[in-house]
């Protein structure tokens, strides 16, 4: 049992991002094109597992002292370095066999995932600013994994929406993290004070507005209305700006943006505007 929470597989919801591409490009139900990415999307949940073990590995210290961290596998005494070390591997060489199988490219893919978090377990998390924009990149690596896992285009709009919006949670995370290191002085990351709850209620201001203006570029561009054959995608946009004004309020009033994964879990404001979004664009996308 403290196997599989040392796993997180509650974070394993990162990884739908996967399966974007098949959404877009309406394969999302054909068989040929399904399966390749429900393989890559198992092989991305096996890495993401490794590289969590290796991320507890290291932040075990840090952890202790953090209100929830601390109750962590590694933190709590319940699994041992040993033991992380051994199923951080298994976690790694299982999930690149399966990429393999599925595609070469997309081995590579999962291979510079790895290499890139490792980096930022080792050195990058520490500088700031760069921390978030890696935790972008790796969103971002998973969408073309699943691109290239079913042979389709991906494109220049997926790429900038899911880089700008887990560039927008990451940033909402370490506000959360500010918020701790000011009420308890106790910093979760060797860099926080580099980032003060001024800058980051900017930054957050800044990313939104630009994610809201991005995806209505998206939904009113010629060529895009002109493959999903509707003009009304733009209501859409509707329930894009409903959701981030729900996050940032749960980030700057509410104060408790730590975790996206758990607010996606718990918020039901959140939940009711990601499905309606779903519901609502695969309509037009789909019918």
């Amino acid at each position: 049992m403290h196997i599989v929470k040392l796993m997180r597989p509650q974070q394993w919801l990162k990884n739908l991002f996967v399966f974007l591409p098949l959404f877009f490009d309406r394969t999302l139900f054909e068989a040929d094109y399904f399966v390749p990415v429900m393989a890559t999307f198992v092989a991305f949940c096996l890495l993401s597992s490794a590289v969590y073990c290796l991320n507890d590995i290291r932040d075990v210290e840090a952890d202790r002292l953090h209100p929830r961290k601390r109750l962590r596998p590694i933190a709590s005494g319940q699994v041992s370095v040993r033991t992380a070390y051994f199923v951080m591997c298994m976690c790694a060489m299982a999930g690149e066999g399966i990429l393999m199988a599925v595609h070469q490219p997309v081995w590579w893919l999962g291979l510079l995932y790895l290499l890139l978090n490792v980096a930022y377990s080792w050195r990058l998390k520490r500088i700031a600013l760069v921390d978030t924009f890696i935790v972008a990149v790796g969103f971002v690596i998973r969408v073309f994994a699943g691109g290239f896992a079913a042979n389709l285009y991906v494109s220049h709009w997926i790429v900038m929406m899911t880089f700008l919006l887990a560039l927008f949670l990451a940033l909402a995370k370490r506000r959360d993290d500010v918020v701790i290191y000011a009420e308890t002085g106790v910093a979760m990351r060797e860099h926080i004070v580099k980032y003060n709850v001024s800058f980051l209620d900017m930054a957050l201001t800044v990313i939104s507005s630009i994610i809201v203006i991005c995806y209505v570029m998206y939904t009113v561009s010629p060529d895009v209305m002109t493959r999903i054959g509707s003009d009304y995608l733009y209501t859409t946009a509707v329930l894009v700006l409903l959701g981030l004004l729900r996050y940032m309020q749960i980030a700057v009033v509410e104060r408790r943006s730590g975790s996206p994964t758990a607010v996606l879990l718990h918020d039901r404001f959140v939940q009711i505007c990601v499905a309606l979004w779903v519901a609502w664009y695969g309509v037009l996308l789909y019918f």
